[in-house]
């Protein structure tokens, strides 16, 4: 109450921050008159004059109102569009690295190119981070012709190939108009890229684990991003890593064998299902009948640990994941089903073997699991960038969660026009059947009269039930899920149409308006492009124009009729989902309303609300049929979504907090991999290795705390012989030193045979090719190792929990045994390194192949490896029998010594 009364004495931080901006939109509108004197061409060369003061010492905010007032008269003059004062408002918000809430039809695309081109002078670069390859083709098609009448060039990645705005570009494929064809680097250098977060974050991957030369690389150095529907990127995409993997040998039968025996178990006397956390757990009786089935003694036994993960996951298969809600079956494959879009998600697999367990539930084709080769969370990619903000029609409601994981603040900006959308309450009824019952007489009521109605589903099986009865009422309309996505731009910019009715599962990042009385262009498509017909141009504006005129009388009916109307078939767990939704009604000051229907049955209520909720409903006296309208349930139900939506900042911030420790490593290994790749010379490296590697030769022979007597001479001299290839020094040597003697001499006779061999290496193939011999044999090294580590931190963090039953923090234990793991591994590379170093013989006549820079986009899915092991152009020594006398020059079969 007090915050509440101090807000209307002096404003909420928001509005303060807002009314700081106020002066700079002033600023920009009395720029406006004299840029509308300019020519195109005069108002281009203020690009040019605009990078010269950056590289003069000037900053990007020294030159923001005459950048914004520029690029607002070039969309004016190129798009016919011209920015809204709310507008300038979010860009600036923009571009001080914050997010701006913008409500649903108010412009963010249009608002986006004011700080996009305004960082790009600095030519460093600009990402335009959007939810799908759709949206990033379609904005920059549409948005690139600002950029390009102001001479800054547009890139755009999608998952299979790359392309550069060209106006004058006439693709085969109409889609493709305006893009030019390009290499992944081409668009990459561009001043502004337009691509999806998967992408963007496969390429950081890719380009660190490229193995010949930095110039296989495709990005730039991550200078400054603007994240489209920020919250379904930053929030809901959280949760799940970015995972380039490669295939691991395994036998895919037991899958088979377990899923076999699942369907004998009993709900709740074998096996209880946690629905929150999505875990299955066997009971006493469970294990007992699945030892039996499986003819094993003890399923805990050591040698069974495999079998208890496999069955745990075929549990969750069968009794958790749902066709056509978590996943759907499609050409014989397994896709899972993106719970905040209803988008499909090919190329994703779910880890652990999950994915493998419901492939032989469903009986199709089951792949082999993966191992990781790299791996990222976005959460630790986006917070690479030197700026980042984000727009969206719904941040506000996790500003804590932006705030402490990205350093984000949120700005709710004002909208253009009032809004005077009505927001019903919710209603209840006792049971699903009622609900839907209800909720189709709701929707034939508004379609008999004109009215268009976007129905909200949050699962493909409830959007094809939904429809069933609408069919069976003969009410006409569109479903649209992720079944059949092609087309869905058009199905949304035309479901503001008189009478239209469309049922959709989660609108999260659509990214298509609906306007009321129908898109000119989306109907113009459906009724002369598709058709085919051979018109001249004359006849196909005459059509379009024809097109315009009808539904904007349309659309005057529509507004009379109340505009869009929204229905709600369920709560989700996330407010920010169901506001995405009602946000699609009440556009730039239309009229709209919105309802949502709930039953004690559907999730969110059983789950997390259903005891409060049905106390009160039996107070209220609830009969069947009739439903419940009260502010007090409402308030129970938003309540439980702020739980759910508490449970779930959890997860992702424990999330963030294992892959921190991960990250540090990444970050260490991928600088390594960096400088390596730089081409600069290996010498300090090595000659710090060789010091590394001494020293803990000597700590496990030598003991400080040991007396001399107590050393292990021999097997110092054997340990030194098999890293350097050549009896370096003997026992008789060693005895005469002390400790610090005998490490200076071990260096200095390692660093000349080091030298020794770089001097043969140089008269046989020359320095150059030498160093990227050198190169080539400690990035396999690295690499190899890297990979071994993964998969250890990820054998550590499936287990990692269970300490917690010994009263450990895991955390605290995944971080100090991860950093064990990690300085074994760098002190494994670092041997295994100068060990290849000294032995490689370059055989004459082999030289490494040109390196070029790469032409074709590399593809890449969420696991679909590509790392394969460098060509390298060395062998080792020649080749000896395991039962010949080995080289050492011991006396011993070589299968006894260095062969062993």
């Amino acid at each position: 109450m007090f915050v509440r009364l101090l807000n209307l004495i002096f404003g909420s931080k928001n509005d303060r921050e807002l009314k700081a901006l106020q002066p700079l939109v002033a600023q920009i509108n009395e720029m406006e008159p004299p840029l509308q004197n300019l020519s195109l061409e005069a108002l281009a060369d203020k690009t040019q004059t605009f990078k010269k003061r950056i590289e003069a010492g000037e900053t990007v905010d020294d030159i923001l109102p005459e950048a914004f007032a520029v690029c607002r008269e070039a969309s004016r003059r190129i798009l016919g569009m011209r920015h809204f004062d709310v507008q300038l408002l979010g860009g600036m918000v923009l571009n001080q690295g914050k997010i701006s809430e913008m409500k649903t039809g108010e412009g963010k695309t249009l608002m986006a190119t004011l700080p996009v081109y305004l960082n790009s002078l600095t030519g460093k670069g600009v990402h335009l981070v959007t939810v799908n390859d759709y949206l990033a083709k379609r904005d920059a098609q549409w948005m690139g012709a600002v950029y390009h009448s102001l001479g800054c060039s547009v890139g755009v990645i999608q998952h299979e190939s790359s392309f550069l705005y060209d106006p004058h570009y006439e693709a085969a494929d109409k889609r493709l108009n305006n893009l030019r064809p390009c290499t992944r680097p081409e668009a990459y250098r561009a001043d502004i890229t337009y691509g999806t977060n998967n992408e963007f974050g496969f390429d950081y991957l890719r380009d660190n684990l490229v193995v010949t030369d930095l110039r296989q690389r495709v990005q730039r150095e991550l200078h400054y991003a603007i994240v489209d529907e920020v919250d379904s990127i930053l929030i809901d995409e959280a949760r799940t890593p970015l995972i380039i993997s490669g295939p691991t040998e395994q036998n895919t039968d037991l899958y088979n064998q377990i899923n076999r025996i699942i369907p004998q178990l009993k709900p709740e006397e074998d096996y209880t299902i946690e629905e929150k956390s999505k875990t299955a757990t066997l009971t006493e009786e469970g294990n007992a009948k699945v030892e039996k089935l499986l003819g094993v003694d003890n399923l805990y036994d050591m040698r069974n640990l495999n079998l208890v993960h496999h069955v745990v996951k075929a549990l969750s298969a069968h009794a958790i994941y749902k066709r056509d809600v978590d996943y759907v079956v499609k050409d014989g494959e397994v896709q899972i089903v993106d719970e905040f879009t209803g988008r499909l998600m090919p190329g994703r697999r779910w880890g652990d073997g999950l994915h493998q367990a419901v492939e032989a539930k469903e009986g199709v084709k089951i792949a082999n699991e993966n191992q990781t080769l790299a791996s990222v969370t976005f959460q630790n990619f986006f917070r690479m960038y030197e700026k980042l903000a984000g727009m969206t029609g719904t941040a506000d409601t996790e500003a804590a969660e932006f705030a402490k994981i990205y350093n984000l603040d949120v700005n709710v900006i004002p909208t253009n026009r009032p809004m005077i959308r009505i927001d019903h309450p919710d209603v209840v009824y006792r049971t699903e059947k009622e609900k839907f019952t209800a909720i189709a007489e709701e929707i034939k009521e508004y379609h008999e009269r004109g009215q268009p109605v976007l129905v909200g589903t949050i699962s493909i099986e409830k959007s094809e039930r939904l429809s069933a009865m609408l069919k069976h009422q003969g009410v006409k309309h569109h479903v649209l899920n992720a079944k059949f996505h092609e087309k869905e731009a058009e199905i949304i910019a035309l479901a503001g149409q008189k009478g239209a009715v469309t049922l959709a599962t989660n609108m999260a990042g659509r990214g298509t308006d609906i306007v009321l009385g129908g898109s000119p262009e989306a109907l113009y498509k459906q009724q002369v492009v598709y058709r085919g017909e051979d018109l001249t141009d004359e006849q196909k504006q005459a059509a379009f124009e024809k097109i315009k005129v009808q539904c904007e009388k349309e659309k005057e009916e529509v507004l009379t009729l109340g505009g869009l109307h929204i229905v709600g078939t369920e709560r989700h767990e996330s407010r920010r989902i169901d506001n995405q939704l009602r946000g699609r009604a009440g556009r730039q000051g239309d009229p709209g309303s919105t309802r949502f229907f709930l039953s004690l049955q559907d999730d969110l209520m059983r789950i997390f609300a259903s005891e409060r909720v049905s106390n009160l409903m039996l107070k209220l006296g609830m009969e069947e049929g009739v439903p419940i309208e009260h502010g007090m349930v409402t308030k129970s139900i938003e309540n439980a979504q702020k739980k759910v939506e508490a449970h779930n900042f959890e997860i992702r911030k424990q999330l963030l907090e294992y892959d921190d420790v991960m990250n540090k490593q990444r970050e260490i290994i991928y600088a390594h991999r960096g400088a390596v790749l730089s081409g600069s010379s290996l010498e300090e490296d090595v000659r710090d290795w060789m010091e590394d590697v001494v020293d803990s030769l000597l700590a496990t022979h030598c003991p400080e705390e040991e007396y001399a007597e107590a050393w292990n001479l021999e097997g110092l001299r054997d340990v030194v012989h098999g890293q350097c290839g050549a009896e370096l020094i003997t026992v008789d040597e060693m005895k005469d030193m002390g400790r610090d003697g005998l490490r200076e001499e071990l260096l200095e006779r390692m660093r000349a045979l080091f030298e020794q061999r770089q001097k043969e290496r140089d008269q046989h193939i020359g320095p150059e090719v030498r160093h990227q011999l050198e190169r080539a044999l400690v990035l396999q090294v690295i690499d190899h190792h890297w990979k071994e580590h993964l998969l250890g931190m990820d054998q550590l963090r499936d287990g990692i929990g269970l300490r917690g039953y010994g009263q450990k923090d895991p955390l605290a234990e995944y971080k100090r045994e991860g950093y064990d793991m990690f300085s074994g591994m760098m002190d494994l590379i670092k041997s295994d390194a100068l060990e290849r170093l000294f032995k490689v013989q370059v055989v004459q006549g082999e030289k490494p192949q040109e390196v070029k820079e790469v032409d074709q986009p590399r593809q890449m899915s969420f696991n679909r490896g590509e790392a394969a092991a460098p060509k390298t152009v060395h062998r080792a020594e020649d080749k000896v029998g395991r039962n010949d006398p080995c080289p050492c020059g011991s006396g011993k079969k070589y299968k006894k010594c260095h062969g062993a």
